[in-house]
């Protein structure tokens, strides 16, 4: 009989690569992920593993486990709902991903909805970049998150999850207002949104970090334009971008969520015709667990109006 825990192990080390990787994120050595793989080996009675050099590389046979293995998990997440579903009231901790313009946006409404019809409940809540969810949910990390992406940076589809959308929000091209620029062709309307950056090709950028799904927008949103931006700031965070677009420090694109409090006269913003969409993520399965439906719920209640019904599906 093969062991759902030593599936599990496989699963991760299909989307990890290394064992070293697994081992870190399911807080194992490496010795004892490579003896449970090995017992795994010995259940399946075939090879899973080819080792070439200090790395390993799944057989043809340990892939089609992958992939029952994916169907065992999600029928169990399943059966953990149900079960959740049979227990009287949610009680318990609920591990919940966002990032940081949804935790400050949307969460903190949501948390109060949630208090309010189910105190028992127990979310914690923790920034995640979204490139990052997808393996602290199958780890286990999370139960929930928050996830978006980008018209230039669509999220491909991952192994053992499942999404529902959210909401979606607009997207600006923030420039120095041209009275505090320096002397430049004027901003563009929005109504190209290709022309509105050439206008602002040959500019300093302000871009997120590399390997993260603003920094890859940005920079795919500019070569469909015609031209590959040069980089001048890494910024994540983006009331700190639009204090450097006020100074005249580059040029950026940020979402709606990103732009908070009154205009800053310093800044101009012209709307581009792209959108983010935010979704919620959680385990394939676990769409009917009481605890995600409900979080998922008040997050659907907490969406702002401007916000709301503009997300795409998914």
């Amino acid at each position: 009989m093969l062991d759902v825990r030593r599936l599990r192990l496989l699963r991760e080390l299909a989307r990890r690569d290394t064992i070293a990787a697994v081992a870190e994120a399911l807080a194992f050595s490496p010795s004892a992920v490579s003896q449970q793989l090995a017992v795994l080996e010995r259940e399946a009675g075939l090879p899973l593993l080819e080792r070439t050099g200090r790395r390993v590389r799944l057989t043809p046979a340990a892939h089609n486990l992958v992939r029952h293995a994916e169907a065992v998990l999600e029928r169990l997440e399943q059966a953990d709902a149900d079960l959740a579903e049979a227990r009287s009231g949610l009680a318990g901790v609920l591990r919940v991903g966002s990032f940081p313009t949804a935790t400050r946006a949307i969460v903190p409404a949501a948390l109060v909805h949630l208090a309010r019809r189910h105190p028992g409940l127990e979310p914690q809540v923790r920034e995640t970049d979204p490139a990052a969810v997808a393996h602290a949910l199958r780890a286990g990390d999370l139960d929930v998150a928050l996830v978006h992406e980008y018209d230039f940076v669509p999220a491909p589809p991952e192994p053992g999850l499942a999404t529902r959308p959210l909401y979606g929000e607009a997207m600006y091209l923030a420039a120095p207002h041209p009275g505090t620029a320096p002397a430049g062709p004027p901003p563009g309307t929005g109504s190209d949104q290709g022309a509105v950056l050439r206008t602002h090709q040959d500019a300093p950028w302000i871009t997120a970090t590399p390997g993260t799904l603003c920094h890859a927008m940005t920079v795919r949103a500019c070569q469909a334009a015609g031209f590959t931006p040069r980089i001048r700031h890494q910024v994540d965070e983006f009331d700190t971008v639009l204090a450097l677009v006020a100074a005249g420090q580059g040029v950026a694109v940020v979402p709606q969520l990103g732009v908070t409090g009154p205009p800053d006269p310093a800044v101009s913003l012209t709307r581009l015709h792209m959108e983010r969409r935010t979704k919620v993520a959680f385990r394939s399965g676990a769409a009917a667990h009481p605890a995600v439906a409900a979080f998922a719920a008040a997050l659907r209640a907490s969406v702002p109006a401007d916000l709301a019904g503009t997300g795409g599906g998914g």
